[in-house]
């Protein structure tokens, strides 16, 4: 094997890790976006771990971030704006990266 394909193997391995992490941060995010929401709505224990889990699902119907937004701001109806609802989802993705960066030490 040359050295070219050796480099080529690498980008490819680099790229599929660098998704992988993408889509679990993404899915750490939206869990924790969804126990956020479940706090406002004043749901609790299994309730909230539930609702979560239906937030991390939404992310499934299409590319990006805007089911996730749609679903918890149709959800949360007045108990948030809009402005609220991304700035909470920018600091969540921030603290599920951080997550799974201390996870990953461990």
């Amino acid at each position: 094997m040359s050295t070219l394909d050796d480099r080529e193997n690498a980008f490819e391995n680099k790229f599929a890790h660098d998704a992988e992490m993408q889509f679990k941060a993404e899915a750490r995010r939206n869990k924790l976006l969804g126990l956020w929401v479940a706090g406002l709505m004043g749901k609790t224990g299994d309730d909230a771990t539930a609702y979560a889990g239906e937030v991390v699902k939404a992310d499934f119907e299409e590319a990006g971030d805007e089911d996730v937004y749609r679903k918890v701001s149709g959800d949360l109806g007045t108990l948030a704006d809009e402005a609220t609802i991304r700035s909470q989802m920018v600091s969540l993705m921030i603290e599920a990266k951080s997550q799974l960066m201390n996870d990953i030490k461990s």
